[in-house]
């Protein structure tokens, strides 16, 4: 790909943050909307789950395929055709005219969607070449994450209250449509240099491990003990077929060699805790709000405002401190913030006062916040350019694999625990196992962050590396000349 100008970067920037903002906001309002739909739609708490985890299990399935795809036949002609079915499945999600329709018209929009982040995040590290540019870049693009964080409840809310929850899905359209524009005139095409060819038998497995571990966990409550364990056989199954069948292959869809980087295997793990915790969280609060509270939507969304507002103050000051120190810091403090916030509505009811309410909230935006920089960063440090765009594809899967798991896992234990004819004097109690998971999520983020960011961590990044490219052709994403390989590869 030429060398750009410093303003025409910029500009591919924007377009790649608009499509990151879109997906982004579509979850935080899709939250603020769920009681109201839950409502019209007349759909448990099952069928809740189904309308996030639809979108996030299809879009976790088919990411390292869009990933590897946008290497292969060219990343703007992927993220443009991701725009379009993005924005028509919107467009469907609106006038869906029950559940099940929703929930399938919500997998159109995933299969839209899992072309656009990752594919975005490959052009934007072909784009920025220099670390410390693309380190601030990257910093730029965890700061989008923020503004979702913070403008989603409030629009949401408003417009759930104002026109109803299917004006919740007209936002993409605008959005969609210049996204798509300016794709077309500013965003240069770019590949891998050597293609890669599909794997179509690890995708079968990758959707049948993510299909069937989601179905079990979420229809546990509801379902024989037969049922469940059958799905959870197939799952098991699909991850020891994954294991065996792609190290055969020489052009695997999950390069497990990946795995051996501390800091990538790390990111990976971290991924699934925060963005589990993350999707948790909202639910649990969201329906405490509404349903508990009896806020309406906009009232709700105002009180997870402290969190939102956090995200935002707290994210691009991460990305400066990973490409700046490294990803230790970011992750530590991520770590402490979300387990203390996890724990103050698991041991001391934090929901039930005011005070306690917000400092919860404010808690777990901080930690939230600073995590999201170092799992973005960390997922192409080290790694060959040419293969960036798996790579890319392997960290954003994680994320929705965590937040596929969160409302899965916590959506279950909330639903086994409630009673539905005392609900409101039953959901607090019945939420308290839910808050110690996402507590130990927050642990989790902690001390995998302190393992994997440190000397050790960065020497295997470095073998890694190594390994992946052939002596005498090495070109490697988020080295700092200053710092040495490993120190980049911990990074970005």
């Amino acid at each position: 790909m030429p060398e750009l100008s410093h303003r025409h970067r910029m500009l591919v920037l924007a377009i790649c943050c608009l499509s990151l903002l879109i997906v982004s906001l579509d979850v935080t309002v899709l939250n603020v909307a769920l009681p109201s739909m839950q409502q019209e739609l007349n759909a448990s708490v099952a069928g809740m789950q189904w309308t996030i985890d639809a979108y996030t299990l299809v879009l976790a399935s088919l990411l390292m395929l869009a990933g590897s795809t946008a290497d292969r036949i060219g990343r703007r002609k992927v993220f443009m055709a991701g725009l379009v079915v993005f924005t028509i499945g919107s467009v469907l999600c609106s006038l869906a005219p029950n559940l099940d329709l929703l929930i399938v018209f919500r997998m159109v929009q995933a299969v839209g969607g899992s072309m656009l982040n990752p594919v975005a995040m490959s052009i934007i590290t072909n784009t920025f070449t220099d670390p410390r540019e693309r380190a601030r870049a990257i910093g730029v693009w965890g700061g989008v994450v923020g503004i979702s964080m913070a403008a989603g409840p409030l629009v949401g809310g408003l417009l759930v209250d104002s026109v109803g929850w299917r004006s919740i899905f007209w936002l993409n359209l605008p959005v969609g449509l210049a996204a798509l524009l300016l794709t077309w005139h500013y965003v240069p095409e770019s590949r891998a240099p050597k293609a890669r060819r599909p794997d179509p038998v690890g995708q079968l497995l990758v959707i049948a491990l993510l299909g069937a571990l989601t179905y079990a966990i979420i229809e546990a409550p509801s379902s024989s003990a037969l049922k469940t364990l059958t799905f959870g056989a197939i799952a098991v199954a699909a991850l020891l077929g994954l294991l065996r069948y792609e190290p055969r292959r020489a052009e695997p869809l999950i390069d497990l060699r990946f795995f051996r980087s501390a800091p990538f295997s790390g990111a990976t793990v971290i991924a699934v805790s925060a963005f589990a915790a993350l999707s948790g969280f909202l639910f649990l609060s969201t329906l405490y709000l509404q349903n508990v509270r009896g806020l309406n939507a906009l009232h709700a969304g105002l009180w997870m405002l402290p969190m939102a507002a956090m995200c935002f103050v707290c994210a691009p000051v991460s990305g400066r401190l990973v490409g700046s120190r490294g990803p230790r810091v970011p992750l530590l403090v991520a770590g402490v913030a979300m387990t203390a916030s996890g724990v103050l509505f698991a041991a001391f009811e934090g929901e039930t006062s005011n005070v306690t309410l917000v400092i919860g909230y404010v808690l777990f935006g901080l930690g939230f916040g600073f995590v999201n920089a170092p799992i973005t960063n960390t997922a192409v440090s080290g790694m060959p350019r040419s293969q960036a765009g798996v790579a890319a594809a392997v960290a954003s899967t994680s994320r929705q694999i965590g937040g596929t798991l969160g409302v899965a896992v916590i959506g279950a234990v909330l639903a086994s625990g409630i009673q539905a004819s005392a609900y409101k004097d039953t959901f607090v109690s019945a939420a308290r196992p839910a808050w110690w998971i996402i507590a130990g999520c927050g642990l989790a983020v902690l001390v995998l962050g302190a393992l994997t960011s440190g000397r050790w961590a960065r020497a295997t990044a470095e073998r890694t590396a190594r390994q992946l490219e052939p002596a005498g052709e090495r070109d490697v994403v988020g080295v700092r000349p200053e710092a040495g390989a490993g120190a980049g590869a911990g990074a970005t």
